[in-house]
């Protein structure tokens, strides 16, 4: 793993930093860059512009690893009132929301995640619209798995998340091809040992394309997150390959990353959704996403030198 990279990840936990970037005014320049906002008003009108591009999008209301039940019903609650607010506003048939598990209670038992995605899922089918389980480190990846099989039983449109990076991955693919399921492809963005994760860039892109191929061979309905050119490509030319017409599978990218090739692709008739942070807590996934591009972090010392 890149050195930096490690150096970023690392300070994901640590809250001394945490509380230093979150002090510094300049730091807001580079959060609006990769989050719509803190309110649910900035992550509507975000979306709204999107909608008006003709991208789609999936809102993810940040915050994890709550420990505390209140905690996980103050999230629940959050993605009810969004949900509800997309309904409302005519939005839903262009927005979805992803949610972590953690967010909602994983790590005080799985059975009240469970119970809790169940709620979102259920008040997003009476908006008219659907829920993707975001995938965290590989500690939770069984949970997940298992409360993803357990909504779909209900919800069959509920989507997952799978992590190129992992070694199971292609295992995991095969077996949710198979089932039908909507599944996101990305490469992961946590530190992981190197007995479960590839450590290399190049074995992470080969099991990237070797997933996407497990993904556009089987029943389910793919959904392509990442802003690599060369990947881009590849998977065009695949579905290609694979007789997948344009609707049939979806690319993903983060808000604020590639906005030309969004529009690119989305004008030559692809379906194109962007992944939409919005809230307080977003410290954490700024610092993945300086990890997944350490090139970024230039800009991000710059930011914290502003007073400005």
């Amino acid at each position: 793993m890149n050195p930096l990279r490690s150096l970023i990840l690392a300070a994901a936990g640590n809250e001394v930093i945490r509380q230093v970037v979150s002090a510094t005014p300049g730091s807001r320049d580079l959060v609006r860059r990769f989050v719509a906002g803190e309110t649910g008003d900035d992550a509507v009108a975000a979306v709204r512009e999107l909608a008006a591009s003709g991208l789609h999008a999936t809102l993810d209301h940040l915050g994890e690893d709550v420990h505390g039940r209140a905690h996980a019903e103050k999230n629940v609650q959050a993605n009810l009132r969004m949900l509800d607010r997309l309904h409302s506003e005519g939005l839903s048939g262009r927005v979805e929301v992803s949610v972590k598990l953690s967010s909602l209670g994983l790590r005080l038992g799985e059975k009240l995640a469970l119970d809790n995605a169940w709620r979102v899922c259920a008040a997003a089918e009476q908006c008219a619209t659907t829920v993707t389980l975001d995938m965290e480190d590989h500690t939770t990846t069984d949970a997940t798995l298992r409360v993803l099989a357990e909504l779909r039983h209900t919800w069959p449109s509920t989507g997952g998340v799978l992590q190129a990076y992992l070694r199971r991955t292609e295992d995991d693919a095969a077996a949710l091809a198979a089932e039908g399921a909507r599944v996101r492809l990305c490469k992961g963005a946590y530190a992981e040992p190197v007995n479960v994760a590839f450590d290399h860039a190049h074995a992470v892109d080969r099991s990237y394309v070797r997933c996407a191929n497990t993904l556009l061979a089987g029943r389910g309905y793919p959904m392509f997150a990442t802003h690599d050119p060369r990947l881009v490509e590849i998977v065009g030319e695949r579905a290609r390959w694979y007789g997948r017409e344009p609707g049939s599978y979806e690319f993903q990218m983060l808000y604020g990353i590639r906005p030309e090739e969004q529009l690119r692709l989305a004008t030559n008739g692809e379906t194109v959704r962007i992944y939409v942070p919005y809230g307080d807590q977003w410290y954490g996934y700024l610092m993945r996403r300086l990890a997944e591009r350490p090139a970024n972090t230039a800009f991000f010392l710059r930011a914290l030198a502003s007073r400005s």
